[in-house]
């Protein structure tokens, strides 16, 4: 078994560990930091595992190898296949410097609102306002306004996800996710690490960017949000 299998469960067992809430074959990160969850195997005991995590109307971000198969007390709340990638490029070289009034800046707590306010108009994945906590993010600002970001999610052993890559609809294709990324990505080789991602299958956009840069496909899985019912 690879270590970027069943990734989410991984991390929860390995380097987020300390983020996790458990029950037997389930894992979850607190609430307040990600709505991701992983269980060891998609059985009716994982899935009863994790039920104990999950709270009545909450929901949970499952990456499945395989479709979704109902479980009772779940309802689908949306599904989709995923592409898992993997940097596989040459050496990072550093973009050269932004101009003067648009400049890469390590995002912190104090940046939240912001942060939130962005990944919701664009939509890149769950955010929730400690999911900074999960490692280094990066961002964009323009007349004191963030325009763009990228950070890191997921951490298992020997690698590291770049996420919650997004850049406000105007200010698109003038290649800040590209430079986020990249500067992201250094930071992560440069730990000796190797940087990977998650994309919807339907985000040909993406996909091409991301690819441009050094990573390639691995494997499909299948992104299931999933409500727990009573």
């Amino acid at each position: 078994m690879h270590v970027l299998d069943n990734v989410c469960y991984q991390s929860l067992i390995t380097r987020h560990a300390q983020l996790a809430e458990s029950f037997d074959q389930a894992r979850r990160f607190i609430h307040e930091i990600s709505v991701i969850g992983g269980i060891l195997e998609p059985t009716p005991r994982g899935y009863e595992s994790l039920a104990r995590l999950v709270k009545d109307g909450q929901t949970v971000n499952l990456a499945l190898e395989a479709p979704y198969q109902l479980q009772p007390g779940w309802t689908v709340v949306f599904a989709s296949p995923m592409l898992q990638m993997v940097y596989q490029g040459a050496a990072l070289r550093r973009d050269s410097a932004l101009a003067a009034d648009e400049t890469i800046v390590e995002l912190g707590k104090e940046h939240i609102p912001e942060m939130i306010e962005l990944t919701s108009l664009t939509r890149p994945g769950p955010f929730s306002k400690r999911t900074h906590e999960l490692g280094t993010y990066l961002g964009i600002f323009q007349n004191e306004k963030l325009i763009a970001m990228a950070g890191e999610r997921l951490k298992v052993p020997g690698y590291t996800e770049v996420s919650a890559v997004c850049t406000r609809p105007e200010q698109t294709g003038k290649g800040y996710a590209r430079r986020l990324m990249t500067t992201l990505m250094e930071k992560i080789c440069d730990r000796g690490e190797t940087p990977f991602l998650h994309v919807r299958e339907a985000n040909t956009r993406a996909i091409g960017l991301y690819e441009r840069i050094g990573f390639v496909k691995r494997v499909v899985l299948q992104l299931a949000v999933l409500r727990r019912e009573r």
